[in-house]
């Protein structure tokens, strides 16, 4: 496994790269009400991103046929955008976006709310979003990979929740996907040691009910095999020598 310790310079680049990665993000949650359909969320990220004079790096990414990943409900990632397929008050929406700026790539990933939903759909939001940050106090020089993956499966265990074991996490740089994988569940092994320049997509998927997901015919779309809802709460991240550094969120954000 190789995993790439950036130099200053290259951290720089990525710093920006999530700056405008995070105000994407922040417009991107603006937009989303009922009424609104995934292919306009999408055109407009996809907007935003070019605006910056940066590229979306999902758009054509193995095939992938869009620029924001816009998941509904008991899909987990990867919904395909449609101007079909339109949010209703109640839904949960998870949009999951990267761009590329310089040559340096980023990636987060966030859960809304579509207008009032009930209380264990805002729950899920709220504790997946939790279980990132109860995973990255173990993202510092000096600590193992997998003390963030265990830190998330503790906390998410609590509420017996799902703790998606088909997708997981990566390394990210100068490519979207780089070592290390990164599980967001239980591991016996320590996985490697984290050192001070690495970069990492640290991005729990948890469900309502099973851990369990399935494919949609598109081959893209992956969804709950129980139906349950799901959310996904994502951030590019430095490891540091102290506390880590979350390059996809600005003060003030989510």
């Amino acid at each position: 496994m190789a995993v790439t310790i950036k130099s200053e310079r290259e951290i720089e680049l990525m710093r920006e790269s999530c700056k405008i990665l995070a105000e994407v993000h922040a417009k991107l949650g603006e937009a989303v009400m009922p009424g609104i359909s995934t292919g306009e969320i999408n055109a407009l990220g996809e907007q935003l991103i070019r605006s910056y004079d940066c590229v979306p790096n999902f758009l054509n990414y193995n095939g992938y046929p869009a620029s924001i990943c816009v998941s509904v409900n008991d899909e987990v990632v990867h919904g395909i955008p449609s101007k079909d397929r339109i949010l209703n008050e109640g839904d949960i929406v998870s949009l999951d976006a990267g761009l590329i700026y310089k040559g340096y790539h980023s990636d987060a990933a966030r859960t809304y709310p579509v207008g009032q939903i009930s209380d264990e759909a805002a729950q899920l939001i709220a504790v997946t979003r939790q279980s990132f940050f109860e995973g990255i106090k173990y993202a510092r020089e000096g600590c193992h990979l997998h003390d963030i993956s265990n830190a998330i499966d503790a906390y998410c265990g609590r509420f017996g929740y799902g703790v998606v074991r088909d997708l997981v996490g990566h390394g990210i740089g100068t490519s979207l996907h780089e070592d290390p994988q990164i599980p967001n569940f239980r591991q016996w092994r320590r996985g490697v040691r984290l050192r001070a320049g690495m970069t990492l997509a640290i991005e729990p998927m948890i469900n309502m009910g099973s851990y369990q997901v399935a494919w949609l015919d598109d081959d893209w779309t992956v969804v709950t095999q129980d139906g349950s809802l799901s959310a996904h709460y994502e951030n590019t991240v430095l490891i540091t020598k102290g506390e880590p550094e979350i390059l996809t969120l600005l003060p003030g954000m989510d």
